[in-house]
C-alpha cells in the first residue's frame, strides 16, 4: 500500500462531531490502492469493555485519492482510535504516530477525539437545510413605486450599463410575493438595500437606513413580515469589508487627515486621502477609490458594524446575512460577528462570499455557509460539454471532502449570480443542458439558490448584462421552463433524502459524459440518469431490486437479469426511486409553514 498518500488528523474535516452522539472519521488513501479501511475504536480509559469496529465506506474519489468515511457513536462522548487498512493479503495499521504491521497496544499513540462538547458543535440552522433560495437585486426585479425612482431612471427592460437605474424597489418585491410562493421559494437573498449612490448598493453610505430609491424601513419590515407569513425566510447583504467614499466617517478623514477621529477606521497608507498615480493612498476593495476598506481591527469600527448587524435583525426581523468579500475581513471580526448575530437570533443563517476552499471560515465559529462558486464552475464545465463523467465525479467528490457533512448540507449552491453570466447563456442557450444542470442542483447536497429570472429563461453575459430587468410579460416568459423549475422545487422540498441523504456516483466513466448517481436515506432511494450528449443513449447499471419507478411520471422501470437499462433522449434525464420502508410513492408536495 502507498503509505505516502495516506492521511488523517484528529480534527477539522477529518474527525469532527456531527451531533452530540456521533463523530465522523475520514481517511485518505491513494486511488484504487486499498480495499478496506476499518476504524478500531474504544474509550481510552476502558478500551477492552468499550472496543468496537467501524467499517468505513469509500465516500468519494478524485483524480489521485480515495476518501473513506464512517460514523462512530462512542458510549461516553470520547474515543481513541486507529485504522486498519487491507489491500489483498496485506494488512497495515495506522496510529497517530506511525504505521504498524500489527495492532499496537491500546491506547498509547492512538488518535483521540477527547470529548464531544455541546458548545463546540457546528450546528447550522435547520431551516437552511430545507431552503430554496431566490436571489433578488431590487433595482432589477420590479418597480412597485415609481414615485421613488431616482433621476434618470430608464424604461423597464432596457439594456443595462454599469451605472443605470431601472426603478426596481422593495414594493415591487412585495407586489410579486405570490409569484415567489407559486414557484415554491421559501427563502430570499437580497443584494444590498441600504443607502448608496449606485443601483447595486455595494458602496454603502448609510448602514442604518434603507435606500430611499428602494423604499424605507417600514416597507422592508412589511415585506419581511409578509414573507414570514408565507413561510419565506429573508437574508440581507452586508458589505462590511468596505464602504462608499461618501460614508460620513470617511469624508471626515478626507477633510481632517490624521486629526480626524475616524482616521484609523480605514487602512491609510499615506495622507492626504487621495488617488496618487492612479492608486489610492488608502486600501480599497480592489483598486476602486470610491470603496475604501474598513479597518476591522479598530474597536470603534467593530462596534459600529456589529451594531448594524444586530440592528436589522432586531428591528426588522431578518433571518440572516450574506457577507460580501468575506475572505478579506479578519477572522477575529467574524467570530465576534457570529456571537452577536446568534445572540440576537440563534437560527440566523450566515453566508460568506468566499470563492475558494473556505474550511477556515466553516468550523462553527464564523459562518454557516459560503457561496459555493467551485460547485457552479465544475457543474457548468460538465454540462457545458467540457469534461467526461469520470473527471466530473472526481471534482464533485473532492468538493464533498472539503467540508464536514453538516456544512455540505447547507453550503450555498448556485449556478449563477449577479457576479457571473446567466445560467442559460453560459450553457449556450441550450435549455436541455440547463435542465440537466438544474436537476443536479436540486438533487445534490447543499442549499440551492436561483438567480431571479433564470426560471423564465432570462439570459445575459457578464456584468452588467447579467443584471437585466426581470421580465413580467407572460408572453415573453418561458412558462414551460418555469413549470420545470416548480416541479424540481416540489420534488426537493418534499423528499428529505434529497436534502440530507447520502450522495454517491454509481456510473461515471472515463471518456463518457453520461452519469448515474444516487441519493438515499432510510426511507427512499433515488437514482438519477443523465445523458449529457447530443445523441440518444441507453444507460445501463446493475440493480439488485426490481421496484424502480419514475418519480415524475409514476412509470415502472423493471430490471432485466439484474440490470436496469434506461433509454434517454439527447441531453435527457430520468429520476427513479424505490421505497425502503413501504411508504408508497415519492412525495410531491409540501405545505408551507408560517414563520413566527
Amino acid at each position: 500500500m502507498f503509505r505516502e498518500a495516506m492521511y488523517h488528523v484528529p480534527r477539522d474535516k477529518w474527525a469532527y462531531a456531527y451531533d452530540l452522539h456521533t463523530i465522523h472519521l475520514r481517511f485518505r488513501t491513494k486511488k484504487n490502492d486499498v480495499d478496506r479501511v476499518t476504524a478500531l475504536t474504544g474509550d481510552k480509559y476502558d478500551w477492552n469493555r468499550t472496543y468496537f469496529e467501524v467499517e468505513l465506506e469509500k465516500a468519494a474519489s478524485d483524480e489521485y485519492f480515495d476518501y473513506w468515511e464512517g460514523p462512530v457513536r462512542p458510549k461516553f462522548k470520547r474515543v481513541a482510535y486507529l485504522f486498519r487498512l487491507i489491500a489483498g493479503s496485506e494488512t497495515l495499521f495506522k496510529s497517530d504516530n506511525e504505521f504498524h504491521d500489527g495492532m499496537p497496544m491500546p491506547t498509547g499513540g492512538y488518535y483521540e477525539f477527547p470529548y464531544i462538547h455541546h458548545v463546540d458543535l457546528f450546528a447550522a440552522p435547520d431551516w437552511a437545510k430545507k431552503a430554496i433560495f431566490y436571489q433578488i437585486m431590487p433595482d432589477r426585479f420590479a418597480n412597485g413605486n415609481p414615485s421613488n425612482d431616482p433621476p434618470g431612471t430608464l424604461a423597464w427592460g432596457g439594456q443595462p450599463t454599469l451605472t443605470d437605474h431601472f426603478g426596481g424597489d422593495l414594493q415591487g418585491v412585495l407586489d410579486h410575493i405570490d409569484y415567489l410562493v407559486e414557484l415554491g421559494i421559501n427563502a430570499l437573498y437580497f443584494t444590498p438595500v441600504f443607502t448608496a449612490n449606485s443601483y447595486h448598493k455595494y458602496d454603502t453610505v448609510d448602514y442604518k437606513t434603507v435606500d430611499p430609491h428602494l423604499g424605507d424601513s417600514s416597507i422592508l419590515k412589511k415585506l419581511v413580515e409578509a414573507c414570514h407569513a408565507r413561510g419565506i425566510r429573508v437574508i440581507l447583504d452586508a458589505v462590511f469589508n468596505h464602504c462608499s467614499d461618501q460614508f460620513p466617517p470617511f469624508q471626515d478623514a478626507v477633510a481632517k487627515g490624521p486629526y480626524s477621529p475616524y482616521a484609523d477606521w480605514f487602512h491609510v497608507n499615506e495622507f492626504p486621502l487621495a488617488v496618487k498615480d492612479g492608486i489610492p493612498t488608502y486600501d480599497t476593495f480592489g483598486f476602486y477609490s470610491n470603496m475604501p476598506k474598513f479597518n476591522t481591527g479598530n474597536e470603534e469600527v467593530r462596534k459600529y458594524l456589529l451594531g448594524v448587524a444586530k440592528y436589522w435583525i432586531k428591528e426588522i426581523g431578518v433571518d440572516g446575512w450574506r457577507l460580501d468579500v468575506a475572505d478579506e475581513v479578519d477572522h477575529h471580526f467574524w467570530r465576534e460577528f457570529r456571537d452577536v448575530v446568534k445572540s440576537a437570533k440563534p437560527d440566523a443563517y450566515l453566508v460568506g462570499e468566499v470563492w475558494s476552499d473556505s474550511l477556515s471560515w466553516l468550523m462553527g465559529d464564523q459562518f454557516d455557509s459560503v457561496m459555493n462558486y467551485p460547485f457552479s464552475d465544475k457543474v457548468l464545465a460538465f454540462f457545458g460539454g467540457g469534461m467526461d463523467g469520470h473527471h466530473f465525479a472526481g471534482h464533485m467528490g473532492s468538493l464533498l471532502m472539503r467540508y464536514p457533512q453538516q456544512t455540505n448540507e447547507v453550503v450555498f449552491n448556485m449556478l449563477c449570480s449577479h457576479d457571473t453570466p446567466r445560467l442559460l447563456t453560459r450553457l449556450g442557450g441550450d435549455k436541455r443542458k440547463l435542465k440537466l444542470a438544474i436537476v443536479f442542483l436540486f438533487t445534490y447536497m447543499g442549499t440551492p439558490c436561483i438567480f431571479y429570472g433564470d426560471e423564465i429563461g432570462l439570459q445575459g453575459g457578464a456584468d452588467p448584462d447579467c443584471r437585466k430587468c426581470m421580465e413580467w410579460n407572460p408572453s415573453r416568459q418561458d412558462r414551460e421552463l418555469y413549470d420545470f423549475y416548480r416541479k424540481m422545487i416540489v420534488l426537493r422540498k418534499s423528499n428529505p433524502a434529497l436534502r440530507g441523504g447520502r450522495f454517491r456516483f454509481l456510473m461515471a466513466d472515463p471518456g463518457n459524459p453520461c452519469i448515474v448517481y444516487e441519493r438515499i436515506d432510510d426511507r427512499i432511494h433515488f437514482t438519477f440518469w443523465m445523458n449529457n450528449t447530443g445523441e440518444p443513449s441507453t444507460l445501463s447499471h446493475p440493480m439488485e431490486t426490481d421496484d424502480w419507478r419514475d418519480a415524475l411520471t409514476g412509470e415502472d422501470f423493471p430490471t432485466a437479469e439484474g440490470r436496469l437499462s434506461i433509454q434517454l433522449d439527447p441531453y435527457g434525464y430520468r429520476i427513479l426511486y424505490r421505497n425502503l420502508d413501504g411508504s408508497g410513492e415519492a412525495e410531491t408536495s409540501e405545505r408551507p409553514q408560517q414563520i413566527m
